[in-house]
């Protein structure tokens, strides 16, 4: 041990001597046990919650590494926070494993590994506890509460900037047994990378300070700085979170994720949040009815349950001050826990969610560390013998590690995932309307609009729940009952693209071009790159004949979404009606290459080449799409008119289907 640990070990530890073999056998039991608990995962796949929108349907991520991906990474706030670094490793998961869901969670796995491994390390060097050491360890390792951060891709924010934050109080460890710029320097570093990873570790300034009084001892032991320039050495530390937590507030801000005090009054924040402390508490050790989501009820949580909660909060407290001199681990454990909770436990809203598993995964290390240290000074005096100090600890492992390894399978997939949800939480809107995507996707379309009534049965307030719903009508063919709910999605957000469009779409149908003119324009004023609004607006345009605008609209949506046989079909057809049919042939033609069986583009080909005499060509886009179809009438039609050049040439034309496909008038 080195000078810092013979002065900052409290009084009451005893020594523990470095011995390499003991030392190899804890890092290989924490190594097996955390790889044995977390093996399933390699054969899970990405889930429908958030891992869109981190990995799969992101096209910035979709590519990989890049310096226009590295631009994007360092300006966007996607996702409400500012965090590059997460982004970063995201996309360099895709450039090692492409979309292979498994590499990607591999890394979430191999992050929490190295966090267990240095967690071990850093309480080792501080407190020279093994045996307590590599229980905190592995308890947090294979806690249930860990499931989430670390089998969710989205979540690699959490298992990165809990690596950071490991790291960082490594080398204040280094930093505090002699202190110099340079190691000093070493902490900013991590912490900065942590922030950039999420900045929920913005009070590691203040762990560090806690650390300062125990084990580190920097406050008592005989040369230690006096308290004030403890104080002014974490200043630096203290400005850079003040930014990270202003910039992340504004961004969430901004992207509408922080509750307004109508929504979520401060006397319901207030309640939520003194509740919510013991409930993680409960969780932490009994970790039973676990969800991914725990929705926000819609009033404050019962006068009894408030005070009952505070008198717990405020009696551990208490009892942490009194015994801080004998017992100095309880202090700093239980302030760890509260402070660490500080940024997300509901004060400052973010998010629609009531509490969360993920937000435990650096709280809970001030827990685990009231246990192990208490539970040694209980076996002292009680006179239990370490033997069986160490069976309790390997059985309380061997307990909380089944009980993860069993919590696992509900991440395997979105269907487990939100089923479970449903089966363990009482009004789970998010859930609902989550199996109802599910089921729209396998087009079980009534049983999905099921789901979706009851989301927006549970908050009406969502324009996403009705957007879904508006959709599952689409499908069913209630197209009045669906404009209804892409109406009323419009009207609780002006905003909700996808809902202006859907809305678009249903009074084209009706024939009310001009209205749906209007809410295309409003989507693509507030997403100009949106492609689908583009097409559909230029099928619009073609209705009532402002044709060279259509070609305009057209052309933007085949630009931004290239391989899309509909965007070059559409445009195809805009082309013909614009009389550029050589143009309109190349965009038909790439719309049959992106789609070989879409039958009626390559019908407007056959019309485009029969306008310009080419019927060879023409008659061989005809039988294609007889191969596909022989009973296609539009297709027997047109060979027909090949064989008869008296009847009146056919005109590429008609639009036949609500995706604007397009067919012979």
């Amino acid at each position: 041990m080195g000078p810092l640990m013979k002065r900052s070990r409290p009084r009451t530890e005893i020594a523990a001597p470095l011995v390499p073999s003991r030392e190899v056998s804890v890092a290989v039991g924490l190594v097996a046990i955390t790889l044995t608990v977390f093996a399933p995962v390699w054969g899970y796949g990405f889930v429908s919650w958030d891992d869109p929108w981190y990995v799969t349907a992101n096209p910035h991520v979709s590519g990989g590494l890049g310096w226009a991906a590295l631009s994007w990474a360092l300006t966007t706030g996607g996702q409400f926070y500012w965090h590059p670094l997460t982004w970063l490793s995201h996309m360099l998961d895709v450039q090692l494993y492409g979309m292979n869901a498994a590499g990607h969670h591999l890394t979430n796995v191999l992050l929490h590994l190295a966090n267990v491994l240095l967690l071990y390390g850093v309480l080792r060097r501080m407190t020279g506890a093994v045996g307590r050491s590599a229980f905190v360890a592995a308890l947090f390792a294979v806690h249930p509460l860990h499931v989430e951060s670390v089998a969710w891709v989205s979540e690699r924010k959490d298992v990165l900037s809990g690596l950071f934050w490991m790291l960082a109080m490594a080398a204040y460890i280094r930093y505090a047994s002699a202190p110099r710029a340079g190691r000093y320097l070493a902490v900013c570093l991590m912490f900065v990378l942590g922030l950039a990873a999420k900045p929920m570790i913005v009070t590691l300034p203040v762990v560090l300070l806690l650390l300062d009084v125990w084990p580190l001892d920097r406050v008592r032991s005989s040369g230690a700085v006096a308290p004030f320039r403890l104080l002014l050495e974490k200043l630096p530390l203290v400005g850079l979170a003040f930014a990270a937590g202003v910039a992340t507030f504004v961004v969430q801000r901004n992207v509408g994720a922080i509750g307004s005090l109508s929504t979520f009054p401060l006397r319901l924040r207030a309640a939520n949040a003194i509740v919510s402390y013991v409930v993680y508490v409960r969780q932490a050790i009994w970790p039973a009815g676990l969800a991914a989501y725990y929705p926000y009820p819609h009033t404050p949580p019962a006068w009894w349950l408030v005070l009952g909660a505070l008198v717990v909060l405020a009696g551990v407290t208490a009892a942490a001050v009194r015994l801080r001199r004998s017992r100095p681990y309880l202090l700093l454990g239980w302030l760890w826990y509260l402070v660490t909770m500080v940024p997300v436990i509901g004060f400052i809203q973010a998010g629609d969610q009531l509490r969360a598993d993920r937000f435990m995964y650096v709280p809970l290390v001030g827990l685990l560390i009231v246990i192990a240290w208490g539970a040694v000074d209980l076996a002292a005096r009680f006179r239990f013998h370490s033997v069986m100090m160490a069976a309790a600890g390997i059985a309380a492992t061997v307990v909380y590690a089944s009980v993860a390894h069993a919590q696992l399978p509900y991440w395997r997939d979105s269907r487990a995932l939100w089923t479970r949800a449903l089966e363990v939480t009482a009004g789970n809107h998010r859930a609902q309307a989550a199996v109802g995507d599910l089921l729209l996707g396998e087009g079980q379309l009534a049983e999905a609009a099921g789901h979706y009534l009851e989301a927006v049965r549970i908050a009406p307030g969502s324009a996403d729940y009705r957007f879904g719903l508006g959709v599952a009508l689409t499908r069913e063919g209630k197209l009045d009952a669906a404009a209804a709910q892409f109406a009323a999605a419009v009207q609780l957000d002006p905003r909700h693209v996808e809902a202006q469009v859907g809305l678009g779409a249903m009074l084209a149908r009706q024939g009310r071009f001009d209205e749906a003119i209007a809410h295309y324009m409003e989507a693509l004023r507030i997403k100009p790159d949106h492609a689908l609004a583009h097409r559909d607006l230029c099928l619009v345009l073609l209705d009532v004949g402002r044709v060279a605008d259509a070609v305009r609209e057209c052309g933007q949506s085949a630009r931004l979404d290239p391989v899309s046989p509909d965007a070059h079909e559409v445009l195809g057809l805009a082309l013909a009606r614009d009389g550029q049919l050589g143009d309109a042939v190349a965009e038909l033609a790439t719309a049959v290459r992106l789609d070989p069986r879409a039958e009626t583009a390559q019908i407007n080909l056959g019309i485009a080449l029969m306008k310009l005499q080419r019927r060879d060509e023409a008659r061989r886009a005809f039988e294609a799409v007889l191969r596909l179809n022989p009973a296609n009438v539009l297709a027997l039609d047109a060979l027909r008119r090949l064989t008869a050049p008296n009847l009146r040439p056919a005109q590429p034309g008609a639009r036949v289907g609500p995706r604007g496909n397009m067919g012979l008038p």
